[in-house]
């Protein structure tokens, strides 16, 4: 599994017009699957992801977690995006192999287990639309861009 964080002041996923997700000011979460994922990956991932310290302290310096935010009643929000192409491989040719990403089938509930994992540590969540063509904006605040790997754990 992969998942790109992206510090943000806001993002939103719309589809087909409508607004069906956005947060103020935390991360947005692009999600992708690969064959041999399960539950233990995505519960790791949030894990990481909720305690990630990337946030300001009162010095400036990055060292506080979405949950030390929450903890202190500061905004933050969390933004789960599915993202199968986290999982192309460009190695041969100019046309990406999406042979790594997972069918839907096996995917899906696993995005979904991410933003219910971030959920049960009381994290405000929104998601996108799992398969939809989705328009993600954001303000990348920084900007802090972090890659997590399961691959490379």
């Amino acid at each position: 599994m992969r998942i790109v964080a992206q510090r943000v002041r806001t993002a939103a996923v719309t589809v087909g017009g409508e607004t069906v997700g956005a947060i103020g000011p935390g991360l947005a979460l692009l999600v992708g699957v690969t064959h041999g994922d399960g539950e233990r990956e995505a519960d790791h991932l949030a894990g990481k992801v909720a305690n990630l310290r990337v946030f300001d302290d009162v010095d400036g310096v990055m060292n506080r977690s979405a949950l030390d935010l929450l903890s202190a009643g500061a905004p933050v929000g969390m933004l789960v995006v599915s993202q199968f192409t986290l999982y192309g491989d460009v190695r041969k040719g100019r046309r990406p192999s999406w042979v790594a990403a997972s069918r839907p089938e096996q995917a899906a509930p696993l995005v979904d287990r991410v933003a219910a994992a971030l959920r049960g540590m009381g994290l405000p969540v929104a998601t996108g639309r799992f398969g939809a063509e989705m328009i993600v904006s954001l303000e990348n605040d920084g900007p802090v861009t972090i890659l997590f790997d399961t691959a490379e754990r």
